[in-house]
């Protein structure tokens, strides 16, 4: 199955579409042919970066991917002793994911990956669901026949990755990638509402970033039929209305389902190394 080319531009260490040098992004619906599409769990040999860059990425990719799960425990001797690093990059490294609401730490205790509450997770869906609504509007007032066709082929793509992980939905790797273009597939949509404000906005929030951490720790992998794809379908209609109504319920799809799962977790007393 053949995806139209699309353009990606690079987010913090994550590519999303946007603008830059055209790639072209090749998924499948067998997993033999994704798994091509793995990201390397080796230490990052990006060049120019800083120790502390370079920390930085591996920790967030690691619990983007689910290989650090939500309560692990981030020892920084462990830490530098996996990465081949010091103690300064990796404090640097876990203080900036601490600012960008990753992990969360206490004095004299440790620092482990953050465990959000209920309230963590509904202010994010309330943020997401008024940025990602706008957004909608203006897509569907401003997409072109072109950009139609490409936003309806990456849905149905994006669908079939799904169900593919609903059957295996422990590969963390490859899960990272399917969640990786779900965001792209999200941020394309803001791109399309032509407001670089709203763009920002949902960027910065991270409101995709932790609904795809919620997700992943409530293991809620099994999405309605056809669940992009008819959120493409709204957004090319040309109605504002719909495409705002669609986004709305599909934001708030599968929430109480993640609030049930995540509620399981303790999220206070729990700081003791695994093993």
């Amino acid at each position: 199955m053949k995806v139209p080319m699309i353009r990606f531009k690079r987010v913090g260490n994550i590519s999303t579409f946007g603008g830059g040098r055209r790639l072209t992004m090749r998924t499948a619906t067998k997993k033999s042919e994704l798994k091509k599409s793995r990201l390397s769990s080796n230490r990052p040999k990006a060049r120019g970066k800083s120790l502390a860059d370079q920390a930085y990425d591996q920790v967030r990719n690691e619990i983007l991917s689910g290989e650090l799960a939500i309560g692990d425990i981030l020892s920084r001797r462990r830490l530098a002793a996996r990465l081949k690093v010091s103690f300064l990059p990796i404090t640097e490294a876990l203080n900036r994911l601490e600012a960008e609401g990753l992990v969360e730490s206490r004095p004299r205790i440790g620092t482990r990956v953050r465990i959000p509450d209920e309230q963590n997770i509904r202010d994010n869906n309330i943020i997401r669901e008024a940025l990602e609504s706008q957004a909608a509007r203006l897509c569907a007032q401003n997409i072109t026949a072109e950009e139609k066709e490409q936003l309806l082929n990456s849905a149905h793509h994006l669908d079939e990755l799904h169900k593919i992980c609903a059957v295996e939905p422990h590969e963390s790797r490859f899960l990272f990638s399917v969640n990786t273009y779900h965001l792209q597939f999200h941020l394309r949509i803001a791109e399309l509402a032509h407001c670089p404000g709203l763009y920002q906005a949902i960027e910065r929030a991270q409101v995709l970033i932790f609904s795809w951490l919620h997700d992943l720790a409530a293991h809620r992998h099994i999405q309605p039929e056809r669940f992009h794809t008819k959120l493409a379908e709204a957004l090319c209609s040309g109605d504002p209305q719909v495409a705002d109504a669609v986004m709305r319920a599909h934001v708030r799809n599968g929430l109480p389902q993640v609030l049930e799962r995540l509620a399981k977790h303790d999220g206070g007393n729990n700081w003791r190394l695994r093993g």
